[in-house]
């Protein structure tokens, strides 16, 4: 199984140890996200030092974990099929376009709780809960 996952789950997983974290450590798969994730989370820094009740060393530390499991695609490999990918979710959330092209040109399902993804039909979306049954 290969799953291109969204940055809120990332995010969750730096906020706590969660059931996210949990997976992404565990689970029998490729995990891929894009640069764009990477840049969400470090816009995000700040609040999630605070939520999570961590330092700057601890959030690096827990970054590098993380990166270790989850592969980090170049956007070149997603350009290709970025505009397949705007016509499907552009109407719906324009922001989750380059996860849906990730997911195309790598042959994925994604891995989101986001109610948006649900709202296409091309790409397979697990839920977190759906993930828990697998680990």
């Amino acid at each position: 199984m290969r799953l291109v996952v969204d940055t809120n789950v990332i995010i969750s997983a730096l906020i706590k140890n969660s059931i996210s974290r949990h997976i992404i450590t565990h689970i029998k798969a490729e995990l891929i996200t894009i640069n764009f994730s990477e840049e969400e989370i470090r816009a995000y820094k700040e609040t999630i030092l605070k939520k999570a009740k961590i330092n700057k060393i601890e959030f690096e530390s827990l970054m590098e974990k993380l990166k270790e499991k989850i592969i980090l695609i170049d956007d070149f490999i997603i350009l290709e099929r970025l505009e397949e990918a705007s016509k499907i979710m552009d109407a719906i959330d324009p922001d989750d376009t380059p996860f849906i092209a990730a997911a195309l040109a790598t042959n994925s399902d994604i891995w989101s709780d986001d109610k948006h993804f649900e709202k296409q039909n091309k790409i397979k979306v697990w839920k977190t809960s759906d993930l828990v049954k697998l680990v």
